[in-house]
C-alpha cells in the first residue's frame, strides 16, 4: 500500500475545497433569478456579496505572495469575478437608495480597504513580513465572516423557526472549512488552518440548531389549528344555546294563544 505525499495530500485538499467553494459561491443563483424575475432587488441586501468579494480579493493577494498557491488562486479568481456579477446585477435592479448605498460601501471598502492594504504592504513590508502581514489580515477578516452567522442562529433561537437558515448552505460551509483546513495543516499555513477550525466549529452548530427547530414551526403550525378547531366547537355550541327569531315568534304566538 503506497502512503500519500505531503505535497499529494495538499493538492487532494486543495482541489476538494476549490470544488465544494465553487459550488458555495454558485449558491445565490436561485436569489438572483427571484430578483431576475421580479425585475427589483428590493428586500435583498448586498452587503454579503460585498463581504464576500473583499475576502475573495484578499486572499487573491494573499496567493499571489505565496509559492505554490495555486489551488487558493484559482478559486479566488474565480470569487472575485462571480461576487462582481452579482454586484453588478444587484445595481442594475436595485432602487435608487439600495443603489447609491450599495456603491458607497464597495468604493469605501472593497476599493479603498484593500487599496489601502495592497498599497501599504508593497511600500512598507517586503518578502515574508509582507506574506505575514497580508495572511494575518485574511485570517482575521475570515473570522469575521464565519461569525457573521451568530445573527441568524440568534435569530432563529428567537423565533424558534429555520426560515432564514439554508441548511444545506451551513453543510457547504462546514465541509469547506473542513477541507482548507487540511489544506493549510498540510501547507504548513496557520492563517489558512487556524480560521477554518472556527469555520467549522460555527458551521456544526448551525447545523445542530437547525436540527434542533426544524420541526418547531410546523408544531406551532398544528398548535394553532388545534386552537381554531377548538374555538370552533365552542363557537357552535354557544351558537345553538342562542335562542332564534323564529323560536321567540312561536313562543310568542302560544302565550298570546293561551291568554
Amino acid at each position: 500500500m503506497t502512503h500519500l505525499s505531503v505535497h499529494q495530500l495538499q493538492f487532494i485538499f486543495g482541489l476538494l475545497g476549490n470544488l465544494i467553494s465553487f459550488m458555495v459561491f454558485l449558491a445565490p443563483m436561485p436569489t438572483f433569478w427571484t430578483i431576475y424575475k421580479k425585475k427589483t432587488s428590493e428586500g435583498f441586501q448586498s452587503i454579503p456579496y460585498l463581504v464576500a468579494l473583499m475576502s475573495a480579493m484578499l486572499l487573491l493577494y494573499y496567493g499571489a505572495l505565496k509559492t505554490n498557491a495555486i489551488l487558493l488562486i484559482s478559486i479566488n479568481s474565480f470569487g472575485c469575478f462571480i461576487e462582481l456579477v452579482y454586484i453588478a446585477l444587484y445595481l442594475f435592479y436595485a432602487p435608487k437608495r439600495e443603489k447609491i448605498l450599495t456603491m458607497k460601501l464597495f468604493v469605501v471598502f472593497d476599493l479603498g480597504f484593500c487599496g489601502v492594504i495592497l498599497g501599504g504592504t508593497m511600500l512598507f513590508l517586503h518578502g515574508m513580513k509582507r506574506t505575514n502581514a497580508v495572511g494575518l489580515i485574511c485570517a482575521a477578516f475570515n473570522l469575521s465572516v464565519f461569525a457573521s452567522p451568530l445573527s441568524i442562529m440568534k435569530r432563529v433561537i428567537t423565533t424558534k423557526s429555520v426560515e432564514f437558515m439554508s441548511f444545506s448552505l451551513s453543510f457547504f460551509l462546514t465541509l469547506s472549512a473542513v477541507m482548507w483546513f487540511f489544506y493549510g495543516f498540510f501547507m504548513k499555513d496557520p492563517f489558512i488552518a487556524l480560521p477554518n477550525i472556527v469555520g467549522f466549529l460555527l458551521g456544526m452548530i448551525q447545523m445542530i440548531i437547525y436540527m434542533i427547530y426544524r420541526d418547531k414551526k410546523v408544531n406551532s403550525f398544528r398548535g394553532k389549528e388545534v386552537n381554531l378547531e377548538e374555538g370552533d366547537k365552542k363557537y357552535e355550541r354557544n351558537y345553538q344555546n342562542v335562542p332564534t327569531i323564529e323560536n321567540q315568534e312561536i313562543n310568542m304566538v302560544k302565550t298570546n294563544g293561551n291568554t
